[in-house]
């Protein structure tokens, strides 16, 4: 819903103004970071344009990344916000994006991809079908903990650690990203 207001209102400003806009936004696109997240786009070339995500993508690019996750797919991603990566302690992202600690990074980034394309519809499904919660095994190996609470969609990583989806069902050519507003850590 809140995605259709914005395109009404994009549409209604261009009306204002007398001009058309240089591109059409899709109805599946949502804004995420400032930018439009288009469907047709892979995961990595939406976002690169959020401003964000700009941390995830710079430990993305440190880890290797870029070309799994423009690969086929299909992935679900619990991508962390810049806020999130914030929370961490002082310096930690500066040393995980060090060379000597690319299996390091890329292990907590694997932790945030599953396989196969979860909406928020399905997740929430799954977790209802098991007593409100419900278990994602993830690129990296380990689980991920899908819970609810309080009408709301929380993962909660090996360590107990929760992330709050802020903005779920990001539709990508190669899967969906769910923005979360914590990293999520493997044991």
């Amino acid at each position: 819903m809140h995605a259709l207001l914005q395109r009404i209102a994009i549409a209604a400003s261009f009306a204002v103004l007398g001009t058309t806009p240089l591109l059409s936004i899709a109805a599946d696109t949502v804004m995420v970071g400032g930018a439009a997240m288009y469907p047709t786009k892979t995961i990595v070339e939406n976002a690169i344009n959020s401003k964000d995500h700009t941390t995830l993508v710079a430990a993305v690019k440190a880890a290797g990344l870029v070309d799994t996750l423009n690969g086929k797919g299909p992935f679900t991603v619990f991508a962390p916000t810049n806020a999130a990566f914030d929370k961490l302690p002082a310096g930690t992202v500066d040393t995980l994006v060090k060379p000597e600690h690319k299996a390091d990074l890329t292990r907590i980034l694997t932790y945030h991809v599953v396989p196969g394309t979860y909406t928020s519809m399905q997740l929430t499904a799954d977790a209802r079908k098991h007593g409100g919660t419900a278990t994602l095994k993830t690129v990296q190996g380990e689980p991920l903990t899908i819970k609810l609470h309080d009408g709301k969609l929380w993962v909660v990583d090996a360590k107990g650690g929760k992330a709050a989806i802020s903005i779920a069902d990001v539709t990508q050519s190669n899967g969906v990203i769910h923005v979360v507003d914590s990293v999520l850590m493997p044991k």
